[in-house]
Order: C-alpha cells, then structure tokens, then sequence
C-alpha cells in the first residue's frame, strides 16, 4: 500500500486548508462579515417563530394518518425542514438586501447554501428510522456538500485518489472503495424504502384483504431487499458469479438448521390462501391464548390480547394444533352463564331475574326471533335447581370473553338479590348410627347442660 505517493497531495491539501483558515480569520475581523453573522442568526430566530403554527399543523395531520405511507413520508420531511426553509427564505431576502447596500454577502452565500444542502440531505434521509445510521448518514452527505461549498472538496478528492490499496493483482484506490461503499449502501437503502411503501400500499389496497395484501407487500419487500443486496455487492466489487457455492450451501442449510423457519414460512402461506386465520380474527389455541390478530407475517403473526399485551406466535402452531376461530365466519356467540336458585323457588321469577340481567347489558344481541336471551334449567343439583342464561353476543363483545362473563355474573347476582331470590350454600346431613348413649354437652356462658 504505497502511502508515500499520497505525500503530494497531502501537502497540497493542507495548504488549502491553511489559506481557507488564515482567510477566515481575516474574514471574522471584519465588520461586513460581523454584521453577516448577526443576520445569520437573526433569521434563525425569525424562522423558528414562523415556523411554529404550521409545524403544528402538520404534526396533527401526521398523526392522523395513522399508518405509513407515502403521504406520511412526505409529511415527516416537510416537518423535518420546516425551520431551515423558513431560515433560508429570510436569508436570500437578507442577502439581496446587503448587496444592494453594497455591505459584501459572501458569509450570507455560504451560509445560505449550507442551510440549503442541509434542507436536502434531511429531505433524502426523512425515510429513515430515526437513530445513529440515520443521523452518520445526514451529517456524511451535509458533510460532502459542505466541503463541495467552501472549495475543499477537490484537494480532498485529490488526496483519497493518492492512495492506492492492493488486492492480489487488483488495485483499487481509497476513493474509488468509499464511493463504491457509498453506492452499496445507498443500494440497500433504495431497496429497503420501495419494499416498505410497496408493503404499506397493499396492505392498505381496498381491494385486497389485509392478510394477502400484507403477504405480497412482504413478497415485494423480500425481492427489494434481495436485488438491492446483489446490487449492493456489484457495487463493491465482488464476483456474483462465485456465489454459486454459497446458494448451494444456503440449500444445504434451509434442509438442516432452517428447517423449522421454512416450515413457518409455509405454514404462513398456507393460513393466507386458505383464509382460515385473516387480520382482525378473535382466536384462540389449544394452550388457552386467546387474542386478537393484528399481522400474519412470513414467518409469525402477532397476537394482541384483551390485556394488550403483543404476542409472537409461530405460524406453525395454527397448523399443527387446534385452533378456535371466534369470528371466522359469523362474528355472532353464544355463552351459558351458570347459576343456582334454592329449591322452591318460583322457576318464572328465576327467568325474569336473568332476563332483566341480560337487557341491562350492552353486549346482548336480541334480534327477537331465534338469537334472544333465554333461561333454562339445565338439571337438578343436589342442594340447588340449576340454571343457565343463555345469551347471544355483539361483535364486539365476541372479542372480550372473560371481560363479558365477568359482567353478565355480576349482574346476574345483582338481579337475583333485588328479586329476594336466595343463592343456596351447600349443605350436609349427617346421620350417625351407634348403640351407645351420645352425651351432648352445650357450653354457653356459666352454666352447662348435660
């Protein structure tokens, strides 16, 4: 790696740097160039006020979207460079205005132009998660164009060319790798944005269920991914041809160790064309989970319970076990809600007390005809006759089954205490047979009876 070359350059590099330096100071010892400064920040300031009201506007609108977008992208940049456009606006007006006051606007120009790069590079990062990649990838780009801007670009250009790295009998210099290490990630980037608007637009298409239009979205996402990753590679200099091994190796691989994330993966296309299990189903397992289905993926689908609690459930697990589906097919329940009355009790006020429970509730579903709520008796208890409520529910009803039958036993009991309806405890006689005489002895204050 003959670094010695880089020498020339190098030098040269620094000399730039050294005169932009030595200017600058001159420069800040001016009053033209202290004046400037001042109106930097004071339309700094300006802009930030102005750009309060719409930013809030824009926010609502933002959050009201409620799913991502396209629309939603561009909401999130506009938020994103709503203060420097406003700043920038202020600052060519400023700018025309110093020149026509013959005060000098160089500080203004490059001010302005950084303001503007800064505007772009935000603009191109807005679909990007919020984190450090995101921000290494903003203040890399506001970076270069920053360099482009004060003329220090070229020497640095000139100085990364210098610099050549061997690779067997390849050589590739230091600039040539980090803009091919550039292109890959921006390859990658590229991919990953158009899978993720592709999977929100079909997900979100009227014409297709949410379950089929979340598996093409995520087969589109997959593909994205996938071509931007080879692109990537060709980017980086490396031979797809050679690959050939490794595919068959990665076959290999699915047969052994992905074997169980391949069945998931067939076990989530099957649930999908067969229908049986769509986005928005109240489901429950064999184990006893229950909730509410709110994605079905390649390789899981996410289960919200009535405690809101996010499950990841193996797509495997709705193939090989049993599974009940509340709202497969009709959204419309039956419950039994069990209770017991004391003998003697009039069996018509046992039905005008379970019947008056079930009008007091908003999860009834009484159509008046077939589906109304009915008492029956269902046997006779040892201690107690015993009765059911049998009641059809609401959709909505269907999707909170414990938080339901808790409601309709509460108001049950409430119904047979205002009907002075006793709810018996259980009882035993005992009978004792013996020859002997049995001495009962009651002890009651002071005294004793024998």
């Amino acid at each position: 790696m003959p670094f010695p070359a880089a020498v020339p350059a190098v030098e040269r590099l620094m000399q730039v740097v050294t005169g932009w330096g030595q200017e600058l100071l001159v420069d800040l010892a001016a009053p033209r160039t202290m004046w400037q400064l001042l109106a930097v920040f004071a339309a700094a300031a300006a802009g930030y006020l102005l750009s309060r009201f719409p930013r809030r506007r824009l926010m609502a609108a933002a959050e009201a979207r409620g799913r991502i977008d396209f629309v939603l992208l561009v909401l999130v940049a506009v938020l994103r460079v709503l203060w420097p456009v406003f700043t920038a606006i202020l600052l060519v007006a400023i700018t025309a205005g110093f020149e026509a006051a013959d005060l000098g606007s160089r500080t203004l120009h490059i001010a302005t132009s950084l303001l503007i790069a800064w505007i772009a590079v935000q603009i191109v990062t807005a679909s990007m998660r919020r984190g450090l990649i995101s921000r290494l990838v903003a203040y890399t780009l506001w970076t270069i164009a920053a360099l482009y801007i004060v003329g220090w670009l070229g020497p640095l250009n000139q100085a990364l060319e210098s610099v050549v790295i061997h690779f067997g009998t390849a050589e590739l210099t230091l600039l040539r790798l980090l803009t091919n290490m550039a292109l890959a990630a921006f390859a990658l980037w590229l991919g990953w944005l158009i899978g993720n608007l592709a999977q929100s637009q079909l997900r979100s298409a009227p014409n297709l269920p949410p379950s089929v239009g979340g598996l093409f979205g995520q087969t589109l996402k997959i593909a994205a991914i996938i071509i931007a990753f080879f692109a990537a590679l060709n980017f980086v200099g490396v031979n797809i041809g050679a690959l050939t091994f490794f595919s068959g190796a990665l076959g290999v691989g699915i047969g052994f160790g992905l074997q169980s994330i391949f069945s998931n993966f067939i076990s989530g296309v099957i649930l999908l064309m067969e229908k049986t299990l769509k986005i928005g189903d109240f489901i429950e397992l064999q184990g006893g989970l229950s909730g509410v289905v709110k994605e079905i993926n390649f390789r899981s689908t996410v289960l919200t319970t009535n405690d809101n609690i996010d499950i990841i459930v193996p797509n495997e697990a709705f193939i090989k076990n049993q599974l009940i589906n509340w709202t497969h097919m009709d959204a419309k329940r039956r419950i039994h809600v069990p209770f017991g009355v004391a003998y003697g009790t009039s069996k018509e006020l046992v039905e005008k007390a379970g019947l008056e429970a079930a009008a007091s509730l908003p999860w009834t579903f009484d159509d008046k005809a077939d589906r109304k709520p009915q008492v029956w008796l269902v046997r006779f208890g040892e201690f107690r006759l015993d009765f059911e409520l049998i009641v059809w529910l609401t959709d909505e009803a269907v999707l909170r089954p414990q938080r339901v039958m808790a409601d309709y036993v509460w108001q049950v009991h409430s119904a047979l205490e205002r009907h002075g309806i006793h709810v018996p405890h259980p009882q035993r006689d005992l009978y004792i047979k013996s020859a002997e005489t049995i001495s009962v002895r009651i002890k009651s204050g002071e005294s004793e009876k024998g």
